[in-house]
């Protein structure tokens, strides 16, 4: 059996069995005045320091991480307060009477 043929039936048997990867989600914010930003989620017990984004062109910040397949909520942590962040792809609310972004990995 080809290398190929090994690496398709492994991925089959995954599909099968239920599990999948983790897939690459990036996280991005515009905030040009912001000095330091970070993403903090279910993924990370709400960490607000443990996934720090990086400065890219035009003030925004950016952030990818490996997530297995599920639902994620997140939110943004900028220069020390939270942000709520409108563009993503569902908001949800939260217990505090703001909205948490969220994200689904397949």
């Amino acid at each position: 059996m080809s290398q190929k043929e090994k690496r398709k039936r492994k991925e089959t048997q995954h599909e099968i069995k239920g599990t999948s990867h983790p897939q690459k989600v990036e996280f991005d914010l515009y905030a040009p005045d912001a000095r330091e930003v970070y993403v903090a989620g279910d993924f990370n017990s709400w960490d607000t320091q443990a996934l720090p984004m990086k400065q890219h062109k035009h003030g925004v910040w950016k952030a990818r991480v490996k997530l297995p397949p599920g639902r994620y909520e997140y939110k943004f942590f900028a220069d020390g307060c939270w942000v709520e962040e409108g563009s993503a792809d569902e908001m949800v609310p939260n217990p505090f009477g703001t909205y948490n972004c969220a994200v689904g990995v397949e």
